[in-house]
């Protein structure tokens, strides 16, 4: 046998193995669906409704992380115009944060008198978002009906590319939603979401809003598409200033979209919301009973079934109102985009609900400028003519290090003792041990070293897998045992290979270890994308479980503890004496594991993974991170304070 052959040996023909991790989370998942909408269900008078809308909100700006201080200045500034037909367009400026920029453009009617209703625009994955013609062409219809219409650009698209580098005239990390989940990830390890910036931004457009002369701000709505209709749900769930909403391809239904089997952006990831038994109804819950109205293609990636689904369950919630006719749905047959009907039925609504007009809309007025023309800054790009520009990288930075200093306040036992309080609770939450029921399915023999493979329960749906790997000549003898921790598992033996070696000859058995989706047990790759690399099945995979208020590496980290249960189990093991050996990102698992259970007496780290250093990093690798994210684990530690190196007072 090869080493080649090894690492392709796995339980073939025993159980489907590679679907079992995707089987458990949605299984999980639809427990929740159902408790979610008996819950709805029981909602059958408006006090019902009001204490509904409340546990919405609180729990949901809760799984954001909460939101940064909106009360600093805006600073806004001015910085050209443009004229349009019967509509001028101002190029704005302003900080939602302190240094963090916001570039948007004013659409204003030339026929102001009295303050009027306005929209908030918010951009969808364009790369030119709030200058792309599509988007100027909703913006346009809006204008055109009266309104006064607000675009502005979102994080990672337009002027606003988070890793713009100056020197080099580019951004080294791509626009959208890969610079979405570059940042959203590290804000996950500070136990915030990138979804708390995207809607603190909209906030603070609102608060621009209000601040102009020509703008009611009682009369405010919103509105966008894809992302754009994420942006606007956040807005519909947390901002009660919104008189009226008309989310765009968007609004469906969690249960749906899982079953689709594809992955969303880091903003459109909202940890503990399923688990709380939410779903795209409570987007809508949320508003009543102000006017909705949701827009939808036939033939998007986002389910129609789901949006039909969830917008025909929650008339009754306007009903109960009062107002039977302020919720409705408008459908296109288009694929995904803010078609030209969709754009119409928009304008008609809000003129209506903001404006109490009927508007005369004419599709030969409507003429997107040059996308440049609209531009605030000359460059293109905030970071590239703003030298004290930050984003969210600088704020991951902040956040990370204000944690790491509040963590080294507390005296080192009392730090540990929380610490470790809540690392358990996570790893066993909503998780059983259940029998081993192991399967022994293959002994062998490479060279001096003899292979002996095991199938075993983790929990009830899932499997765990090992090789137990030893110097035959010492067959008869009980083994203490280096449990190995990496990426790729069995699947990954070459490069650890004389490694392996050296420690069989030193008179121990390693058991290298697959937790679930790793090595045999890895989900099959159904998406385009590669199993481990940015929106593959892995990431998929993972971020469910975030919306169960769970992650991998906590369910990996319990893998690690049953298949110490294991040891004790394998014939030829000595579980008196267990090591653990975490190489690379995923030795976390074995590391965490070290921390819970004294059965781990040593763990050896090489090449060790840091969230606190990651966290305040500029760059680094992507592909696989969500494989590693413990979310929120630098509010309570990071790993080497709790390890037998640990610094600090």
């Amino acid at each position: 046998m090869t080493i080649e052959q090894l690492e392709r040996l796995g339980p073939h023909g025993l159980y489907d193995v590679r679907d079992q991790l995707k089987r458990h989370i949605y299984r999980r998942s639809e427990e929740a669906f159902a408790a979610g909408d008996a819950a709805r269900d029981a909602i059958t008078s408006p006090t019902k409704l009001a204490a509904r809308q409340e546990e919405i909100r609180k729990r949901f700006l809760a799984s954001l992380g909460g939101l940064p201080p909106g009360d600093t200045p805006l600073n806004a500034q001015s910085l050209g115009i443009v004229e349009g037909a019967g509509f001028r367009v101002e190029k704005i400026v302003y900080e939602s944060r302190p240094r963090n920029y916001v570039t948007a453009n004013l659409y204003l009617p030339n026929d102001l008198g009295d303050p009027r209703g306005a929209v908030l625009f918010l951009c969808g994955h364009h790369q030119q978002a709030k200058h792309n013609p599509e988007y100027q062409t909703v913006c346009q219809y809006l204008v055109q009906a009266g309104l006064i219409v607000l675009a502005q650009d979102p994080i990672g698209q337009g002027e606003r590319l988070s890793y713009y580098e100056t020197s080099l005239q580019d951004a080294v990390v791509a626009w959208g939603t890969r610079e979405h989940d570059y940042a959203g990830a590290q804000c996950l390890a500070i136990g915030d979401t990138l979804a708390r910036y995207f809607l603190h931004d909209s906030m603070r457009s609102v608060d621009y809003l209000r601040s102009r002369p020509e703008v009611d701000g009682l009369r405010i709505g919103v509105t966008g598409n894809s992302g754009g209709g994420t942006q606007t749900c956040l807005m519909m769930l947390a901002d009660e200033r919104i008189a009226a909403a008309a989310p765009a391809t968007f609004i469906m239904s969690r249960q749906s979209y899982l079953l689709t089997g594809g992955p969303q952006d880091a903003e459109q990831i909202w940890p503990g919301f399923t688990a709380s038994g939410f779903d795209h109804e409570d987007i809508l819950i949320a508003m009543a009973p102000r006017p909705i109205r949701v827009l939808a293609v036939t033939s998007d990636f986002f389910p129609i079934e789901g949006t039909r689904r969830t917008v025909a369950r929650c008339k009754r919630f306007w009903k109960l109102c009062g107002v039977p006719d302020g919720l409705d749905l408008v459908e296109d047959d288009s694929s995904h985009a803010y078609t030209v009907p969709l754009a119409r039925a928009a304008a008609r609504f809000f003129a209506r609900t903001l404006l109490g007009t009927d508007p005369a809309l004419d599709n030969a007025r409507i003429a997107p400028f040059a996308p440049e023309r609209l531009w605030c800054t000359t460059s293109g790009q905030v970071r590239g003519e703003l030298a004290n520009a930050a984003a969210v990288p600088e704020a991951n930075r902040e956040r990370a290090h204000a944690l790491g200093e509040k963590r080294h306040a507390l005296p080192r036992s009392h730090r540990r003792d929380l610490a470790l309080a809540w690392l358990t609770e996570k790893v066993f939450r909503d998780r059983q041990r259940c029998d081993l029921n192991p399967r022994f399915y293959f002994s062998g023999r490479m060279e001096e070293i003899a292979v002996q493979s095991a199938l075993w329960r983790s929990q009830e749906d899932l499997f765990a897998h090992g090789f137990i790997l030893r110097d035959y000549r010492l067959a008869d003898r009980s083994l203490p045992v280096t449990m190995a921790v990496w990426d790729g598992g069995t699947d990954s033996l070459s490069p650890h290979w004389e490694w392996l070696r050296q420690e069989c000859a030193e008179e121990r058995a390693v058991l290298v270890l697959d937790v679930s989706g790793v090595g045999p047990l890895a989900p099959h790759s159904y998406l385009g994308n590669g199993l481990h690399e940015l929106y593959g099945v892995i990431h998929k995979l993972a971020t469910d479980l975030l919306w169960l208020d769970d992650d991998l590496v906590s369910l990996r980290t319990f893998d690690v503890l049953r298949a110490l249960d294991m040891v004790a189990r394998w014939p030829g093991l000595d579980a008196s004496d267990i090591r653990c050996y975490a190489c690379g990102r995923q030795g976390v698992y074995g590391r965490l594991a070290g921390l819970i259970d004294p059965r781990i007496q040593n763990v050896e780290v090489v090449q060790a993974f840091e969230y606190g250093a990651w966290a305040e990093s500029r760059y680094y690798d992507l592909n696989g991170i969500y494989s590693v994210i413990l979310n929120g684990i630098l509010q309570h530690f990071d790993l080497p304070e709790l390890e037998p190196n640990e610094r600090g007072p």
